[in-house]
């Protein structure tokens, strides 16, 4: 008879487990989750930026996502590829033709003071960037450019990606923010074409 009750337990309690393994998995997406996998992605994008990755860069935009840093709207991921991947060949380039004898330069973004704001698939963000490089005779490192993101996202298939992203440049000046208005509160226009040295137009 204690066998036979033991017996029963087991079984009910195996068939509790199989139920709950079963069952389908609950998504628990919050803010800060959400929040979480977009501060990530902005990691990851600086990251492919920084060390010239081509395919990592233009995996953190949709299919037809928009780039623009002042030099024309970079329009879907192919053609957002193809920048950073012209920006790499070129660096090597000048790295083969360099006799300095100096080790390599380098530069690193940095960004903060993000603000997120998500409204179920999609949100928009704006925050700081700085660079820091050792382009110079020394290799010492300098503070050398800066200025803000404004960014459009959305999810697809569970993962955040720019849909859009604005470059503000304050060492450019037409790259620069336009006016004082606060970005988080009324983003800009983008910043405008830069003029091809030595026009006037």
């Amino acid at each position: 008879m204690h066998q036979s009750n033991a017996l029963r337990s087991a079984t009910a309690v195996t068939a509790l487990l199989c139920l709950w393994a079963s069952a389908p998995a609950v998504a628990h997406d919050s803010y800060a989750e959400d929040r979480a996998a977009i501060e990530n992605l902005q990691a990851r994008y600086l990251f492919a930026l920084d060390f010239r990755d081509p395919d990592e860069y233009a995996a953190t935009f949709t299919e037809d996502g928009v780039l623009d840093y002042g030099a024309g709207e970079i329009r879907g991921r192919e053609a957002i590829r193809e920048l950073v991947a012209g920006m790499r060949a070129r660096e090597q380039e000048r790295a083969r033709s360099d006799t300095s004898g100096l080790r390599p330069a380098a530069g690193r973004h940095n960004i903060s003071n993000i603000v997120i704001q998500i409204q179920g698939d999609r949100a928009t963000g704006v925050a700081y960037w700085f660079h820091m490089g050792n382009d110079n005779p020394e290799r010492k490192a300098t503070l050398n450019s800066f200025g803000h993101y404004e960014d459009e996202l959305v999810k697809v298939n569970g993962q955040w990606l720019f849909s859009k992203r604005k470059i503000y440049n304050e060492h450019v000046a037409e790259w620069a923010a336009a006016g004082a208005a606060n970005p988080v509160v009324q983003p800009g226009p983008g910043p405008k074409l830069r003029r091809p040295s030595g026009s006037t137009s």
